[in-house]
């Protein structure tokens, strides 16, 4: 099966993001995989603080992919493979990608304006001819209907 890999932040760009995969695993019959990354946190040298601030981390990042999966339920009827996990992002991505062969696009949101963002410099950049899959950036300034035509 399709698998479209969908990187989930707080931004209004990953929403845009996982709706243009949705309707493209859809229409492919295929599915979608939900990767919120959490940031490494700074070492604190009180253990309770360090512990408290990890837990709000991941805390955080389940109700993003939770509040992501929901949506995309509600409007494609998809269920998401759902994975959060701590680390540099862009090497969770690779290995991710590399662990699973029906990985057929990653797909990233752009800002509407501005910098594009880390992810999308990253593998559109630097690492941009060494994945085994192709990058879908996807335009922050697309509207609902314009997704679903693009889609």
């Amino acid at each position: 099966m399709r698998i479209y890999l969908v990187v989930i932040d707080d931004s209004p760009e990953a929403g845009i993001a996982l709706r243009f995969a949705a309707r493209r695993a859809v229409k492919t019959g295929g599915g979608v995989e939900i990767l919120t990354v959490i940031p490494p946190q700074e070492f604190i040298a009180f253990g309770g603080v360090q512990a408290t601030i990890e837990e709000e981390a991941r805390l955080h990042a389940e109700g993003l992919v939770a509040g992501a999966a929901g949506t995309l339920i509600e409007e494609s009827g998809l269920r998401p493979s759902i994975t959060v996990r701590e680390g540099e992002a862009a090497k969770i991505i690779r290995e991710m990608i590399e662990a699973n062969p029906n990985i057929a696009a990653l797909v990233l949101g752009a800002a509407a304006s501005g910098a594009p963002g880390e992810l999308i410099a990253h593998f559109a950049g630097t690492d941009a001819g060494a994945l085994p899959v192709p990058v879908m950036i996807i335009p922050g300034s697309l509207t609902r209907e314009a997704i679903d035509r693009l889609s």
